[in-house]
Parts: structure tokens; sequence; C-alpha cells
């Protein structure tokens, strides 16, 4: 009896030995690459058995014990498109899978709304994330004028010589923006209208974009929005890429980026950016050049160092010095500062330095730091302008994770000097003399957060900052979001209402002025501007076969401003009066982004946004200069993989904007004209990594002279000899000056530039 058991038990392992063995030995290993490039730590999931494994360091993977038939891999990772496919196995098979970036990069990982990374799709408050991929499209020189195809970010000129400029988001002005590197608040103050064209697109790994108070978490001046600049890390760097392109304006860019160890735990990214651009043109024939010639070098040094238990520390630093000069066409440098010919000449040296350093704790503790030197050293025709600007920033934080709640502590401390030749820091002592005095502030504040994920599909963020300023005392900005999600994280509502502040910095509010020989008055003791902004947002993203993805993200947001800080010019005519709006101001909106990811060929990105801002002071409502009502940009990309080529059509298009005027008898239009900039480029790539691109900016050749009788009022008589003044002081209208105006390129709102061509190499490996 015994036996026959025996003998059926065998009979049995025999006979299903070989289903057991095809649920055992059969595999499916596979290479993950982008561009020829092995990718490592990329998340492979079988989607029906649940299981998941990350490439290695050489871009491998492998599933073990499977099955046979119909499988589902799925990489889901936001820089590179969607990667799905259905395998049959019969037998172990090796698979080679080629990755292409991702230019919507829907499901980027952010740190600007947590201070920590996170995937977007977790947030509770809205961010929008462009990657390098994004901005390649458009091939520039620095990051001022690439944000320009970013939905609701606009570039915005504040001088048709100088060219230099600050970023609007929805309407509002470069002074309710903060721009971060890294985290850090490197952009700011002095720098706010210099410093942003110095920072070279080569080094961008992404930029995140907070639309809306973000006071916070960052402080003063993130009271309109907030852009965060990632720089790319070094262990995802390439060992070598350089970059070259020079366009038919003469304009030259060169970038050259290493990647390189120093002994087993330093790893270092070395990049250099040079631009130069030294042809003076004058298509629009008012005797002055059309843009400003510069000569620039930026060289930028980040450091990751390796420490026990994957602790972070990393520095970086970067130097700038720029020289550009704007005028009229037979200026040099001999004639800088005369009264001969007229000449707008800028020197530029610029450091900075920033870092973090996770402390020996068991608990996730971060120490950032960053200091920064700005010295500037210019000439407005023959006005002189100097200014030196130093900001130390230290910041304390501590993540801690307890059950369903995310808690972010943090302390910060700011210090900021600035000092310049203009009246702005002057003061009068007992004897009626002018003396100089140094501008010193400490901001120092601490904030509180905690992120409360209740169940799966339900979110809350509730924080709050406390800030301490020597004149206005204590300052408390709140904020809760809340997001709810369906369990697939497809659809997505958020809901915010947050505060944020900013304290008056004279030189920003407007730098042009300040170099000229008015007083700066104080009408009053300036009380610090705040906001209140509500806004909710929704996402909403499908999955195809041959439509890899669509996304919508909308947004309708609502602004009040108190305290709105204003300058008055037409009291006096030797003053600018300084002073808190006596009413309120509100910017109200909404935006949309589309994106298609069509058959693994077609990537298309639609933004627009609807702005309504205005201000209404003793039941009068006003409209600010330079702000538009509407805007569209777009970013379309098609792939011809049989040939390596990609084509890139991105623009943008504006509705009309208010302009400043120099009196009644000005013949220039008040408003803008709807305008369009549009772009493509044409990119060929080899093996090896090379790339070779051509590209055509300004498409239309459209430039503001078209459509105005000048740009520059007066470009004739810079110096204004000719200019004749009542008793009173108001300027007269003369046969020689019909209209009754001084010398002033303020009037504008968008380059002088048109149509060129650019010509452009990469080679990376």
């Amino acid at each position: 009896m015994f036996f026959v058991i025996k003998t059926i038990i065998l009979i049995t392992i025999l006979l299903f030995l070989p289903l057991i063995g095809n649920s055992q030995n059969i595999y499916i290993d596979g290479h993950v690459s982008c561009e020829n490039k092995s990718l490592e730590n990329i998340e492979v999931l079988l989607i029906k058995q649940n299981k998941s494994v990350r490439t290695n360091s050489q871009g491998y993977f492998i599933f073990k014990n499977l099955s046979k038939g119909k499988h589902l891999l799925l990489i889901d990772d936001s820089r590179y498109l969607n990667y799905r496919e259905i395998y049959e196995l019969n037998q172990s098979e090796s698979i080679k899978i080629e990755l292409s970036e991702n230019i919507s990069n829907m499901d980027e990982i952010v740190i600007s709304t947590n201070m920590k990374e996170i995937s977007k799709l977790d947030c509770a408050a809205p961010v929008e994330i462009y990657s390098s991929s994004f901005f390649k499209a458009n091939p520039s020189p620095s990051i001022f004028e690439a944000l320009q195809n970013i939905n609701g970010v606009r570039p915005q000129l504040n001088c048709n010589i100088c060219n230099t400029g600050d970023i609007h988001i929805n309407g509002l002005e470069g002074p309710y923006t903060m721009v971060l590197i890294d985290g850090m608040p490197i952009v700011s103050g002095l720098s706010t209208v210099y410093g942003l064209s110095g920072i070279p697109q080569s080094l961008i790994d992404r930029v995140e974009v907070i639309k809306g108070p973000a006071s916070t978490l960052y402080g003063s001046e993130a009271v309109g929005g907030l852009i965060n600049v990632i720089t790319k890390k070094s262990e995802k760097s390439n060992a070598f890429s350089t970059e070259i392109f020079g366009s038919s304006w003469a304009e030259f860019n060169s970038d050259i980026a290493t990647r390189f160890m120093i002994g087993k735990k330093a790893l270092s990214l070395l990049g250099v950016n040079y631009y130069n651009y030294q042809l003076p043109i004058d298509n629009n024939m008012d005797g002055f050049t059309d843009i400003t010639n510069q000569n620039r070098i930026s060289v930028f040094n980040k450091w990751n160092f390796k420490r026990k238990k994957d602790r972070v520390f990393s520095f970086a630093a970067r130097y700038i010095y720029e020289n550009r000069w704007g005028g009229e066409m037979n200026w040099n440098d001999n004639y800088r500062g005369s009264d001969s010919i007229y000449g707008e000449s800028i020197y530029t040296k610029r450091w900075e330095a920033f870092g973090t350093y996770q402390l020996p704790f068991k608990e996730k503790i971060l120490f950032m730091f960053s200091a920064n030197g700005h010295d500037h050293d210019s000439y407005y025709g023959t006005l002189k302008f100097l200014a030196n600007q130093y900001v130390v920033f230290n910041q304390l934080t501590w993540n801690k994770s307890i059950k369903k709640h995310e808690i972010l502590l943090g302390t910060s401390l700011r210090y900021t000097y600035y000092d310049d030749n203009t009246t702005a820091t002057e003061t009068l002592n007992n004897n009626g003399d002018r003396i100089n005095n140094i501008n010193i502030s400490v901001l120092p504040g601490i904030f509180i957060q905690d992120e409360v994920k209740i169940n799966e599909i339900n979110k809350v963020l509730i924080g709050v900052r406390y800030d301490y300023h020597k004149l206005h005392g204590n300052i408390i900005s709140p904020r809760l979001n809340y997001k709810i999600n369906t369990k697939d994280k497809k659809t997505i509502f958020r809901f915010g209402l947050g505060n944020g502040y900013r304290v008056a910095n004279i030189f920003t509010e407007d730098h042009a002025a300040l170099t000229g020989a008015r007083d700066v008055v104080f009408a009053e003791e300036l009380m610090p501007e705040t906001s209140w902004n509500g806004n909710i947002n929704f996402e909403q993203r499908w999955y195809g076969n041959k439509i890899n993805k669509i996304g919508i993200d909308a947004s309708l947001f609502y602004t009040y401003f108190n305290n709105k800080i204003i300058p008055d010019y037409l009291s006096d005519v030797n003053k600018i009066i300084y002073s808190n709006l006596n009413g309120y101001a509100i910017s109200k909106g909404a935006t949309l982004n589309l994106d298609v990811v069509l058959n693994k060929q077609i990537n298309a990105r639609v933004g627009a946004t609807f702005i309504d801002l205005f201000s209404v002071e003793n039941k009068e409502r006003i409209y600010p200069y330079l702000t538009e009502k509407f805007s569209v940009v777009w970013s379309f990309q098609y792939k011809l993989k049989s040939i390596n080529l990609s084509i890139d059509y991105t623009g943008n298009i504006y509705s009309p904007m208010k302009l400043p005027l120099l009196g009644e008898l000005d013949p220039r239009s008040p408003y803008s004209p709807w305008y369009s900039i549009q772009n493509i480029k044409i990119t060929h790539t080899l093996k090896k990594g090379i790339e070779f691109y051509l590209s055509v900016k300004n498409l239309l050749n459209w430039t503001p002279n078209q459509n105005t009788e000048f740009i520059i009022a007066r470009s004739n008589d810079p110096f204004d000899n000719n200019v004749q003044y009542d008793p009173n002081g108001n300027i007269m209208a003369t046969a020689n000056n019909p209209y009754a105006l001084t010398f002033d390129p303020s009037y504008v709102y968008a380059a002088n530039q048109g149509i060129r061509f650019l010509l452009g190499v990469k080679y990376s490996f």
C-alpha cells in the first residue's frame, strides 16, 4: 500500500514538473538607455504581477521566476516618455528599451513646495515643472530669455538701451517674484535686474514655478510667485559635454561642462559659459543700438561629497563677469560718462556660493547656506551709478515623519548689505549736509508646516511663518492647502489659501529712476505690502496606446493686495515720493496647460493665461503698465526616428499692454499691439553623442518699432540740450520739440531684435 502511494506521488510530480519549471525558470532581463546612454536607478514594473525592480549602474534589470503568458512592462518616469509594452513569454527573453526624454514633465520630482523631494502628483500645493528638455527646444544664452515660453511667465525688458529686465508672473512686476537657485535666494535686490542674464541655460536641470504667495516657506519677496532654478546634479551629468552656437547677428555662445572625481568621495561638476556679442546693429534707424553689446563669462563648480548613511553634503560656487553697453552707434569706451556721445555702460562682477549639509543625527536635519556679492559699476550717459550688495542666508530645517504627518520645522536668517552712490542711501545730518548711510537689514524667521495624509485620496497641508523686521516688527504668514485625488492619481483637485508679504527694496522698485538726479522721499513709514491668495487647481491625465499621455492642468486664482507700495513721479519733477497705496489692489485670472504625447513621436504643450490686474484708490480703478490681459504659449516637437531628426516649434502671443507715455502730446500709442514671437529648431542627432541644429528665432521678424512713430523719445537729443522749461519747471512744446518730450528709453515691452538664424553643435559622452 505504501509503495502504491509513493508511486502515485512520484507520477504526479513528474506530470506537473514541466509546469513548475515554466513558472520558476523563465525570466526577462533588459537594458534601459536614452540617446545611447545607460540609465541608472530607473524603476521597471510588471503590472499584473505587482513586481518592480530598478536598473543597476549599467542600466540592466531582471525579473525572475515568471510564468508563461502575457506580461505588461511599464516604465513611468517623469523625465522620459512612458514605456508600455506587452511581452508574451514562452521562454526567457532579453530586451533593449530605448527611452525618449519627456518635454512635458508632468510627474517630476519637486522641492519648492515642501523643501524636500516629492512627486508633483503628491504635492498638496500646485507647482509647474519645466525640465532641461523643455528649454532645449529654443536655444538661449541665459535663463532670462529661456523663460519666455512658460505659461504666465514673461521676461520684461525695462530699458531699450541697457536691456535690463525682470520676470513677471501672472502680470505682477519683478519685485513680486522671488528667484532661487537650488532653493537659495541668490537673485534679489540689486541683482534682480542684472543677475538673471548671467545664469546659463546649460546648467539647468529643471525650473519649478509657483504662482501665488510662497512667503510661508521663503519669506519676503515671494509675494506674487517663485521661480526655483535647479542646477544639474554632478552624479547625473555627462562625463563631458559641450554646446556651441552662433547667430546671424554675430552672437556667440559656448558651454563646456565636465564631471570628475577627486579620490573616492568627492564628485565635481565644472561648467564654463561664454557669451559674446560685439556687433552694433540699428535696424530701426533711430541712431541707437537695437540690443546691447555684451561680453560675459560665467564659471560654475558644484561638488557632492559621499558620506556615511547617504547623508547629504553639497557645495557650489559661481563667478560672473559681464561688460555690456548700448547707446549711439558710434559710442565706444572712450566716451564712457561723457556728454558728447550717449551710451549706457555696465560692468558687473558677481560671485555666489551655496550648499547643503546634513547634520550627523538620526533625524533628517539640513543646514542650508548661501552667500553672494554683487559689484556694479555703470554709467547712464553722464550719470554714474555705483552699487555693492552682499547677502548671507542661513537656514536649518528638520523633517520628521510621524504616522500620517510629515512635519517640517525650520528657521532662517537673512543678512543684506547694500550701498550705492544715489540719494536712496543718503540722509541729511544736523548741519544739512548729505551723508551716506549703508543699508543693512537682518531678517530672522521661523516656520512650521504639517502635511497630513488623511488617506490615499485626501491630504492637507498647514503652515505658518513668523518673521521679525526692525522697522515693521512682527510679520506672520500662514498657508492652507488641501488635495483630493482618485486612487490612481489621474484626477486631482487642489485648493489653496495663503498669505505673502514684501518689504520694499527701493532699488528694485525702479533702478533707472534712482540713477538720475531725483531725491527719494518717503511720504510715510512704509508698511510691508501683503497679499492674500486663493486658488483652485485641477489636474487630469489620460493614458492610451497611441496617445501615450494627455494632461490638463487648470487653475483659477484671486489675490488681494494691501499696503501696495507705489512711486509718485508726478507731484514733484525733482523727487520720487514712495508711499503705501490708500486702497487695495486685486489680481485675478485663470491659467490652462494642455500636454499631449502622441505615439512617442509628437510632444505638444499649449498654455493660456487670462489676467485682470488693477488697483483701487478713492473708488477709481487704475490699471498698471506693462501687464497683458491674455497670453498664449506653445511648444511642439515632432521626431523622425528613422533619420534621427527632430523639429521643435515654439512661440507666444500677447494681448495689448498699457505703456508709459511722457505727456499729453506724446504721439506714441498708449497700448502695445497684439504681437507674437515664434521660433523653430531642427536637430539632427548622429551617433556617439553628436547633435547639429539649425534654429530660426523670431520667425515673423516682429519688432516694436513696426507699430509706432519712434521707440526712444528724442533719440536725436539724448542729453536734452534743446529741451526748454517754463517757470514752473514743465517742459515746453517748441519747434525743435513739438511733443514736449525729454530723452527717455523706457517705452519698451519687447526686444528690438528681429529674425536671426542660429547654427549649433552639441557633443556629450
